[in-house]
């Protein structure tokens, strides 16, 4: 996809609306926890600057359904972002509205303004036309730089783009040159590593990588239901009982086409779900009734690694066990490090793993590390994002 040059847009004196994804963590004080997200657009947000642009940057934080709770205001994201780029941020009490008006008219080039939380309107989510004119009328261009909130067909993300020319932000334009070049042109061998809790939330990205990839690794919960479609008795286990005909197809799918699909051929079992439990490593065959796997096992654990330093393309969303619990993370580490250590192109997703690398201080080892783990999931399963698809394309 060859979207258009955000370089060649023609900011200078122009007030540009660029959609960010503050989307960040916050403890109970209200303090962010971690600033990836909005160290993210900073790139962007300066090219834009320096080229003369006045900025209106639009964003959402956590899940507000359309209500006004102070909890989910954006304030910390501001002063935040005001403290990395080194200039004050403006910060309205609203997004749309005539005193939101007035501060967008009022800018001049080199200032921002942050808007509030456009979740605080049931109209965002609804991509509702008139809200979205309105987003669109703070603004002369508008810029997408929140790859995390592409697959949304929101009034802020897609609405906008049917008023304003849009054009994708650096760290969109990555996000897409990265998933694009490993879903359409890997260089091979492409394993591709999913983990997480959930067969459910993933059939049909495993499908696709089924297809695309030579090696497909399955860690996490997840592989719980695989182990069930294999006949294996899986304890007290997290498992999607009723995914287990899925697994089966996908494994059927695998054999099909001559793909590997790996399984944990050890686990790491506990009699609880706690970080005290005390961890008992067993044959993936072999689980106990009374206990539960919360990771892979360290045999699988090497060929998991021994698979991906082969590989020349690796695509990684999803912890290999409970990753939050540090006795049980040994396994998402060794995939961390392994991924890090591969001669390949290696894009990773998805919280837990991006924190894992990030713990694991193999990071800068990374090829790409996305921002986005739902949209990153949808692009991987070959969906069309609407967020991508409104922007400008090169002529």
């Amino acid at each position: 996809m060859q979207l258009q040059d955000i370089h060649k847009l023609p900011v200078a004196g122009k007030t540009v609306y660029v959609r960010v994804d503050y989307n960040v963590p916050l403890n109970d004080a209200g303090e962010i926890t971690d600033d990836t997200r909005i160290r993210a657009t900073l790139p962007t947000l300066q090219l834009l600057l320096d080229g003369g642009a006045a900025l209106v940057l639009a964003t959402h934080l956590g899940r507000p359904k359309g209500v006004r709770e102070e909890k989910y205001s954006v304030r910390p994201a501001g002063i935040r972002l005001a403290e990395l780029l080194g200039r004050p941020v403006r910060q309205a009490a609203d997004c749309v509205g005539s005193e939101v008006a007035a501060q967008a008219r009022a800018l001049q080039p080199g200032e921002v303004l942050l808007l509030e939380n456009v979740r605080f309107h049931p109209e965002e989510e609804a991509n509702d036309p008139a809200f979205a004119k309105e987003l669109a009328s703070l603004a002369d261009l508008a810029v997408n730089d929140a790859f995390g909130v592409s697959h949304r067909a929101h009034a802020s993300v897609v609405g906008v783009a049917q008023h304003l020319p849009m054009v994708a932000g650096l760290l969109v334009a990555k996000e897409v040159e990265f998933l694009e070049r490993a879903t359409a042109r890997p260089e091979r061998p492409f394993v591709a590593v999913v983990g997480g809790a959930k067969v459910s939330d993933k059939i049909g990205v495993i499908a696709r990588l089924l297809t695309i990839a030579d090696t497909v690794i399955i860690g996490g919960g997840m592989a719980n239901t695989f182990l069930l479609a294999q006949g294996v008795e899986i304890g007290t286990s997290l498992a999607e009982r009723d995914k287990v005909q899925e697994a089966k197809d996908l494994l059927t799918q695998a054999e099909t086409n001559g793909k590997s699909l790996l399984l944990p051929t050890d686990v790491v079992t506990a009699a609880t779900f706690a970080a005290s439990a005390e961890p008992l490593t067993v044959a993936a065959a072999a689980i106990p009734a009374d206990r539960m796997v919360l990771d892979i096992g360290p045999e699988t654990a090497a060929r998991y690694a021994a698979a991906l330093q082969e590989a020349k393309t690796i695509v990684w969303n999803g912890p290999m066990g409970v990753f939050e619990f540090s006795t049980y993370a040994a396994g998402t580490a060794a995939v961390a490090r392994a991924v890090a250590a591969a001669d390949a192109v290696s894009v990773v997703g998805g919280g837990d793993s991006v924190a894992a690398v990030a713990q694991c201080g193999v990071a800068e080892q990374i090829s790409h590390i996305s921002t986005g783990g739902g949209a990153s999931l949808e692009y991987l399963e070959g969906r069309e994002l609407p967020g991508i698809a409104c922007l400008a394309k090169e002529a």
